[in-house]
């Protein structure tokens, strides 16, 4: 298994991973959303493959600030086998290349199963209103 920096030529297997592992998509994970994504942090939106085949991915970001993880997915087969936790220890390792010191997430209240994983990663809750806006 080997990590490696997301390319476009990923796209369609990087969809249906997030639609298999049952991630909600928006309308800014477009082809074209996500190649304006990789031009801001390519080194933080990275997939971890396994003999050529995607298993996982993760889309991060940093707003100069904080540390965002987005999207991270494993492939159903492979869920239990710690990679997710391995991909959280690279991307905070990369993170904190950049000089982040903290990452922050949001879950979908339906994903209720993620909640546990994230918390085992050492992640609190807070209560805290989310709100967004689409500009169009």
């Amino acid at each position: 298994m080997k990590f490696r920096e997301f390319t476009l030529n990923d796209y369609e297997s990087v969809i249906d991973l997030w639609k298999l592992a049952g991630l909600k998509l928006s309308r800014s994970d477009t082809y074209e959303g996500l190649k304006v994504k990789l031009k801001r942090d390519p080194d933080l939106f990275f997939v971890l493959e396994e003999q050529n085949r995607i298993i996982a991915v993760v889309m991060g970001s940093f707003d100069g600030r904080r540390g965002w993880i987005n999207h991270l997915a494993v492939h159903p087969e492979y869920q239990g086998k710690k990679l997710g936790q391995q991909i959280i220890d690279e991307l905070q390792r990369r993170f904190k290349k950049i000089g982040c010191e903290k990452m922050n997430l949001l879950i979908e209240l339906s994903n209720e199963n993620v909640q546990s994983f994230y918390e085992k990663q050492g992640f609190k809750k807070h209560d805290l209103i989310f709100m967004e806006k689409w500009i169009t």
